[in-house]
């Protein structure tokens, strides 16, 4: 018996990926990999004072990669903020078949410490906004559509001070679930991963230098996770992995497991 497998580049050839977050860190490193294999890029940014380095990141990925890369800027606060996203991505590429979302928030602090304002400021961002995400993905992405959250693998961890980011990120999962099975009409895959403290700036000003030495003494390699751990799996579910859906997948180097 043989087995003939498509190719990833097949499979993401042409295709358009809108990515919050999309010019920096994984969310760059992800919009890299999949102009790589050829899919075009509607890219999100927050904040304005970053508009100089998200114009020079496109205009490297269109001239190194030969693929169509779009900006958008502006908060994703509000389901219309979400529907202003899509609507843009739609109106700038006729349609979108891959939707990642990468924009969250980190408070490490104690239970008692926390303030209503850094209460709801990270249900905002973490819960509702990627509520809506998926939400307004499965309403406008073409169909055998692939949806991908990131969460953290703090949801697997039994730890203080990290009460509110445990939270606001747990409902993502079962965002998750129940979206794989409501868009199962549209051949639409919906996934989250969940990456191990990353070696990136948005790690840092929460910990003690002690607390990411021991981070990497219980994962594998002794070090924290790498964008470059994570990005594979990414352009994986975008592409070939598109079987899996309803699933929140670990990829923390064994830092935490289900």
């Amino acid at each position: 018996m043989s087995f003939s497998f498509y190719s990833k580049e097949a499979e993401i050839k042409d295709k358009v990926a809108l990515i919050t977050g999309g010019t920096k860190n994984l969310g760059a490193n992800t919009a890299s990999e999949l102009a790589r294999f050829g899919a075009n890029l509607f890219l999100h940014y927050h904040s304005g004072s970053d508009k100089a380095k998200s114009e020079e990141f496109a205009a490297e990925l269109t001239k190194k990669f030969g693929v169509k890369v779009e900006l958008y800027q502006g908060p994703l606060n509000t389901n219309k903020e979400l529907e202003d996203l899509f609507a843009a991505a739609n109106k700038a590429f006729g349609g979108v078949d891959i939707a990642i979302n990468n924009i969250g928030k980190v408070i490490k602090k104690p239970i008692v410490e926390i303030t209503e304002e850094e209460f709801e400021s990270m249900d905002q961002i973490n819960n509702k906004t990627a509520f809506y995400f998926i939400k307004e993905a499965g309403k406008n992405l073409n169909k055998n559509g692939k949806i991908i959250s990131i969460v953290t693998s703090l949801l697997a961890a039994y730890t203080p001070f990290y009460s509110i980011y445990q939270g606001s990120k747990a409902g993502v999962e079962f965002y998750t679930k129940a979206a794989s099975k409501e868009f199962q009409d549209k051949g639409i895959s919906v996934n989250s991963v969940a990456p191990g403290p990353m070696d990136t700036p948005f790690l840092y000003p929460q910990e003690a230098n002690g607390d990411i030495e021991y981070y990497k003494t219980v994962a594998l390699h002794d070090r924290l996770t790498k964008v470059e751990d994570i990005v594979p799996i990414v352009r994986f579910l975008a592409t070939e992995g598109g079987w899996i859906t309803g699933q929140t997948i670990f990829a923390s180097g064994g830092f935490t497991a289900r």
